[in-house]
């Protein structure tokens, strides 16, 4: 298991499983970077030079040449690196020693029709650069213009112009590089398959047609348009014909108008889920504050907002806002996750924008990365505005309501009932 944090002297290895060309370096600018960022592009590429230079394939670089290169920090670098791997186009591998040492695999993106085709990156790469460039994209990949029928093809085939004779001898197990890519990688399973057939009418099921590529576009629609696995058997059953066949074009376009017709038109994007690893706490604290910390750093902004919704769908607007602080601003899930819930307790339970975008500008200038650092700067800023209230209206008394995790005084005091409920909760939901 890798550790939380990678050290400058860890040593790596890049390895080729690809021929990288011109026009594959145009798709990933192109593309990917839309999506994963400019970081992970950056890594990529310097990756790719680092393969280029060794002098053999046993020489090793370590990553403070990385952070040297890229001019980043070993966590904008470790987030870049993940965003690879999760698209496919690097693998990574790590063995323990007094210096830890990588594996880095590099692999080729995928080809513009297959990127264009696929349920998960057409539609956030739409949604990343609007309607305009991306309709530019696709007429400049679009396949060139075909040969009209009224000519006759007159290309001479091989035996036409060349034979087979004796020469020399060839080892037939030569191994030359080939292009190879994996696409993006989803680890869990959003559909229970069991649960999805036994859903639907027998006479519609034909479970031939369930073959492992309508699996994995099933589970690849499921994650990006959020649907669980009665939803997606609600889907199936518009687009599967008397012969049991899944119309996979009709598939993709209701998961996408049901997505739309439930957040206000829009289209959703790639954010973190949670907390990444490496920015965790210790578990192990059972106060209040631990438990809390345990919460934010486990949850997704949207299943946190979710819970202060009781478990129903939040507004649209509020939606919009946890975009915002996740997409535009790049606020670390946990971070978002304390930013909500102290702004809805101190702010008689409502997200009021501007008053979410100061804080939230606040941290992103203090370049806060953790649920613990926001909690303390979310206290420490309490009371000084506590104090200058105080000092402007000494005889005002006004009884305010601050988050359960704050301060070592309300620690030690008793929760009310309503308090521990919501703790208990959100802890029984995410654990």
């Amino acid at each position: 298991m890798e550790p939380k944090t990678i050290l400058p002297a860890d040593t790596y290895t890049v390895v080729n499983r690809t021929i990288l060309t011109e026009y594959e370096r145009k798709t990933i600018i192109s593309l990917y970077e839309p999506i994963i960022g400019s970081n992970a592009v950056s890594l990529y590429f310097t990756l790719w030079q680092d393969l280029e230079r060794k002098a053999d394939d046993e020489e090793k670089y370590n990553h403070h040449h990385l952070m040297s290169t890229l001019k980043l920090g070993l966590s904008p670098v470790t987030t870049a690196r993940k965003a690879l791997e999760s698209m496919g186009l690097l693998r990574s591998f790590y063995k323990s020693g007094e210096v830890n040492d990588y594996f880095y695999e590099i692999y080729s993106p995928l080809s513009p029709y297959e990127f264009f085709n696929h349920p998960i990156f057409s539609v956030v790469l739409y949604n990343n650069i609007g309607s305009t460039e991306y309709n530019s994209l696709v007429k400049y990949y679009k396949k060139q213009v075909s040969i009209p029928k009224d000519y006759e093809e007159i290309s001479s085939s091989l035996d036409m112009n060349f034979k087979s004779v004796s020469s020399l001898s060839l080892n037939p197990e030569t191994e030359v590089e080939k292009t190879e890519s994996i696409g993006p990688v989803i680890d869990e399973h959003y559909i229970d398959f069991d649960l999805l057939l036994s859903s639907l009418p027998s006479y519609l099921v034909n479970e031939k047609a369930f073959n492992k590529r309508t699996r994995a576009l099933i589970n690849s629609l499921a994650f990006v348009y959020d649907l669980d696995t009665l939803k997606m058997s609600e889907l199936l059953r518009m687009v599967i014909n008397e012969n049991g066949v899944i119309d996979k074009e009709s598939l993709r376009l209701n998961a996408r108008k049901y997505y739309q017709f439930n957040n206000s038109g829009s289209l959703p994007t790639l954010v973190y889920r949670t907390q990444p690893e490496h920015l965790k706490s210790p578990e192990g604290d059972m106060s209040n504050r631990g438990k809390m910390l345990y919460i934010f750093e486990n949850t997704s902004p949207y299943d946190f907002l979710r819970s202060k919704y009781h478990g129903t769908e939040p507004t649209a607007r509020d939606l919009k806002l946890l975009e915002y602080l996740a997409v535009d601003l790049e606020l670390k899930p946990s971070v978002i996750n304390v930013l909500i819930d102290y702004v809805l307790k101190s702010n008689d339970n409502k997200l009021t924008q501007g008053y979410v975008e100061t804080i939230a500008g606040q941290w992103k200038r203090l370049n806060i990365e953790t649920a613990d650092k926001a909690m303390r700067t979310a206290e420490k800023e309490h009371k000084k505005n506590k104090t200058k209230v105080f000092s402007s209206k000494p005889n005002q008394k006004k009884e305010e309501k601050t988050p359960i995790w704050f301060n070592e005084k309300h620690e030690a005091q008793e929760l009310s009932e309503t308090e521990m409920k919501e703790m208990e909760t959100l802890l029984k939901e995410f654990r």
